[in-house]
């Protein structure tokens, strides 16, 4: 024992073999960050079970994604039910006053994101989603007892879309905690559920407006945001290492409430900017489309055709595209989204070129089809940005920049058909925008490739003088005895 004792450099070398927890546990000042810093990286790589009670989980965030965007996509429905309950169909000024309840609670959707993620960075994404269903319920609940427009703003457009918000993004984030393998294609089939009930609903609620009115209806609808509350307790978290280390404190740290890591990565910065500036022209086809068609094709034009195309290719897109983003390695996923923009704006500027009705229906597939691809990926290239610590942020101050061009690009496309009298020139700039967006996020692989080469080097590097110091140090113990041995001959 006293000849362990006096020769460290000895104890040194035998604990190399160890494991760094054993090594770090003989020294007394790294015993406390042990158990922070140990489980992180195992539990990251090891909590994913590909399946199991995550397909459950899938299931509610797919019945998430159902609900609360069927019923936003339906407004159309109700809008013509609130024009008859509180005026005339006929009155501008009321149909501009309606028009803005929808155009609120579809922009609060996204404008309330990064307050949401902080919630679930803070609270997790079962308390988050159950809260938000909550408040969804009581604000939906609330709007079908007002008798005037005014409330509505509140009730509809403020208290129904924040809840709709805050049950929303968890239904992302807490697939990353059992996928990783097959998060592209479980991404597809839950994001397709807005699809499939945006395709359904409307179905439904017109058959409901007219056996039971305006009011009874948002009840019945309260039914889906009921059972969107109790999907949100199957979101059982299975990434707890960092938020348990922080839950023991009364006050999280404000790195936690606002994660600046995710602004760190350069890759992350120009998504953020590239998204949104390729929204701007996004939107305009799916807002103005059917009057195009009534101006140029009549009234009495089967409109309603381009809608289901574009509905269903869309729940096609997001199938196949979330099962090919699987097979796409890394940040490469980045150029699914670019094809898509690419793709979109070309339609868009396609358009105006079509006289025949055949001509708009195959650009309608088309773009639902790749408006699915855009969609389902976001969340995949969202973890290999920023890692699955970081992820709730970073869709959430992604969703709240996207509020601004999905508010401002339909009313400057709807201005300009004002002033020229057709929309052409309107879908004919609104192609550009995607185009320059998807050209912005082709630097994304460029990008996350040189930082990794950078982060290669700086580890073998590092290896290196680590490798150099223990050869320095084995050179010098090694010549220590030498030279007792001559001096004793």
């Amino acid at each position: 024992m006293t000849e362990g004792n006096s020769m460290p450099e000895g104890g040194l070398e035998e604990k190399d073999g160890l494991p760094p927890a054993e090594e770090k546990k003989e020294n007394g000042d790294s015993r406390v960050s042990l158990p922070e810093k140990a489980p992180g990286p195992e539990e990251v790589e090891f909590v994913h079970p590909e399946g199991g009670w995550g397909w459950v989980v899938m299931l509610a965030a797919m019945w998430c994604n159902g609900s609360v965007f069927g019923i936003q996509n339906a407004f159309g429905i109700l809008f013509l039910s609130l024009l008859r309950e509180f005026g005339s169909e006929d009155d501008d000024d009321l149909r501009f006053r309606t028009a803005w309840v929808g155009s609120l609670s579809m922009g609060m959707i996204f404008f309330c994101s990064p307050i949401v993620s902080v919630f679930t960075d803070i609270l997790g994404c079962r308390i988050t989603a159950v809260g938000g269903a909550a408040v969804g319920l009581v604000g939906l609940m609330a709007s079908s007892f007002v008798t005037s427009l005014g409330p509505l703003y509140f009730t509809y457009g403020i208290v129904f879309a924040c809840g709709c918000s805050f049950a929303y993004q968890p239904s992302l984030v807490i697939l990353g905690h059992y996928f990783k393998k097959r998060l592209g294609l479980v991404n597809g089939i839950v994001t397709a559920g807005s699809s499939i009930f945006t395709i359904t609903l409307p179905f439904l609620l017109s058959g409901l407006l007219e056996k039971v009115g305006l009011h009874n209806t948002m009840r019945v609808l309260c039914i889906l945001m009921f059972i969107l509350m109790l999907a949100g307790f199957t979101y059982r978290p299975l990434l707890p290492a960092k938020p348990a280390s922080t839950r023991t404190r009364k006050c999280p740290p404000l790195s936690q409430i606002f994660n600046v890591n995710i602004w760190k990565s350069l890759g992350y910065r120009i998504w953020a900017f590239g998204i949104p500036a390729a929204l701007y022209g996004y939107f305009v086809p799916y807002v103005h489309l059917m009057k195009h068609v009534e101006e140029r094709f009549g009234v009495d034009a089967n409109k309603e055709v381009l809608l289901m195309c574009i509905g269903i290719t869309s729940c096609v897109g997001r199938l196949i595209f979330g099962r090919v983003a699987d097979y796409v390695s890394g940040v490469n996923k980045v150029y699914l989204q670019v094809t898509s923009f690419l793709i979109i704006g070309l339609m868009s500027m396609m358009i105006p070129l079509c006289h025949i009705f055949g001509g708009l229906i195959a650009v309608c597939l088309l773009m639902g089809l790749f408006d699915g691809c855009f969609i389902c990926i976001m969340a995949p290239i969202a973890f290999e940005l920023v890692g699955a610590d970081d992820v709730s942020q970073a869709i959430g101050f992604l969703l709240g920049l996207m509020s601004v061009p999905m508010t401002v690009g339909p009313p400057i496309a709807g201005f300009l058909r004002d002033r020229l009298g057709s929309y052409d020139v309107a879908f004919y700039l609104a192609g550009i925008p995607p185009i320059f967006g998807g050209a912005v996020l082709c630097l994304i692989p460029w990008v996350e490739a040189r930082r990794k080469k950078r982060e290669k080097e700086a580890s073998v590097g590092k290896d290196q003088g680590v490798t150099e110091k223990m050869m320095e140090n084995e050179k010098a113990h090694g010549d220590a005895p030498g030279k007792t041995g001559e001096s004793v001959l």
